[in-house]
């Protein structure tokens, strides 16, 4: 049976000696390429009449979830309400201290000796 003290050190060494072959053998990747490449123009309508395909009046549809102005500021109003009422809440409370009395510190200890 292999002892520990020689079969660790044995597995580490071959699993480098795997790596430097593999870095050596297999090429590096090429490098990369440029893309700064302009695509290729299509043809344009290089006439005055438009495609007879399109309609002439293209309209946008109409958007979701438009919100009136009134419904804005109503909410805006709310908003703005509750936020007086917290702030004025904070401000009649008064904080009371966590500790009252003296604070006790720790004693000195000796240090120890060996």
């Amino acid at each position: 049976m292999v002892s520990l003290q020689f079969a660790v050190p044995a597995v580490l060494a071959a699993a480098v000696a795997a790596g430097c072959i593999t870095y050596l053998l297999i090429p590096a990747a090429p490098p990369p390429v440029e893309t700064h490449q302009r695509t290729p123009l299509t043809a344009i309508n290089v006439t005055d009449r438009p495609d007879p395909g399109t309609p002439p009046n293209i309209q946008q549809p109409p958007v979701k979830g438009h919100i009136d102005k009134e419904a804005f500021e109503r909410a805006a109003e709310a908003i703005l309400r509750r936020a007086q009422n917290a702030t004025a809440s904070a401000v009649d409370a008064k904080p009371t201290p966590v500790i009252t009395g003296p604070v006790p510190l720790p004693r000195p200890r000796p240090i120890p000796r060996h």
